[in-house]
């Protein structure tokens, strides 16, 4: 995959499905009994089975990332670990070895690769891993790791959670003094899981008012809903590519399974915005052909709404509209009344043309009709 599979798509207007295994597969390998690195690959061949577009892990280690003080900020009914630190050493044993790995045999079954980095050293080690880097909402505010992902001259994914405009535009100004490839704005709410009214969907919109030349994506934190409303409706705002967390069992215990889709949902959350889209159609304001049927039956005409004569002027009372409309328009009225029967009328006949005698501008006028 020499080129990036995300950034192909949203510059098509295509939907974009990205599934976040995060660490979700150390639960996995406890589940299944194998080992971390047969649980990734596992996870990303259930993701590309279900037709996902690309993988996003997080690279990280404990000791760079959070302060041994640190307190959570999650449902701990769902993951009961109450230090951020205690957490995140739980699931840091993967390092650039494995994300090659990890890498390499995204690109074989041909599903994208992406992984968070959260420190200098991973930034720098994944860089030639994956055509896109993602900075987590948790970092809109690292000024100086967000510029040096910048200088990288990748395209970049930024999410906005828990953040102010003025912070985003900061962000956003880093970024674009050191790098004018794409950057890509996901809109999302750091509550795990997000209730459902506090998606706040409608701030996809504010962030496309705000920065119109911008890709704006939504990352979902939110527990599947039956229809996928969550996902249908921020891609109606205008959320071309979305990201969600993924799990092979929703019902594990631990970290981010318990509002994340699987394989089942991926596979219905594609097949409903395949279905949005259908429905979109192409937005163009003409009549489609499809309608030529019904255009021609349930339009109206000119009709007689008396007998007339041959030789009688015509008259508004004469006349009234009735389907189909395969005479001459009512918008036309005013170019007949006036002129006289060609022939004898029935009482109801559809007028056409030569009915009428009509003059040279009134002939040159009927094309449009």
């Amino acid at each position: 995959m020499n080129n990036s599979n995300i950034i192909d798509r949203i510059h098509s207007n295509e939907f974009t499905l990205i599934a976040e295994i995060g660490v979700n597969y150390y639960d996995v390998a406890a589940k299944l009994e194998i080992s971390l690195m047969e649980a990734a690959k596992f996870m990303i061949l259930s993701a590309k089975n279900a037709g996902i577009h690309a993988v996003k892990f997080q690279t990280y280690k404990a000791e760079t990332l959070a302060s041994k003080y640190s307190p959570s900020y999650w449902n701990t009914e769902e993951e009961p670990t109450r230090s951020q630190y205690e957490l995140f050493k739980k699931f840091d044993a993967f390092g650039e070895k494995e994300y090659r790995e990890l890498s390499t045999y995204c690109e074989r079954i041909n599903i994208e690769f992406c992984s968070t980095p959260f420190d200098f050293e991973s930034a720098d080690y994944l860089y030639d891993l994956m055509h896109v880097y993602k900075i987590s909402s948790s970092d809109i505010s690292n000024l100086p790791f967000i510029e040096y992902i910048a200088k990288k001259n990748k395209p970049i994914i930024l999410s906005v959670g828990a953040s102010n405009l003025d912070e985003i535009k900061e962000a956003v100004s880093v970024i674009q003094a050191n790098n004018k490839k794409e950057l890509v704005l996901m809109h999302c709410v750091l509550e795990y899981p997000t209730i459902y009214s506090h998606a706040n969907l409608l701030k996809i919109k504010s962030l496309q008012s705000e920065f119109p030349e911008l890709f704006i994506g939504y990352s979902d934190h939110t527990k599947p809903d039956k229809s996928f409303d969550v996902i249908k409706t921020a891609y109606l705002l205008g959320a071309t590519v979305v990201e969600k967390h993924f799990t092979l069992d929703k019902l594990l215990k631990g970290n981010d399974h318990y509002h994340a889709m699987d394989e089942n949902d991926a596979q219905n959350i594609l097949k409903a915005i395949d279905f949005v889209r259908l429905l979109e159609g192409s937005g163009e304001l003409q009549c489609l052909t499809s309608e030529f049927p019904a255009r021609a039956n349930a339009r109206r005409s000119i009709v007689a709404a008396m007998d007339i004569s041959k030789g009688v002027q015509i008259m508004r009372e004469m006349l009234t509209f009735k389907r189909p409309g395969n005479g001459i328009s009512p918008k036309d009225i005013d170019k007949i009344i006036g002129h006289k029967a060609n022939i004898n009328i029935v009482k109801d006949t559809i007028i056409v043309e030569d009915m009428i005698r009509l003059d040279l501008e009134f002939r040159e006028d009927k094309s449009d009709v």
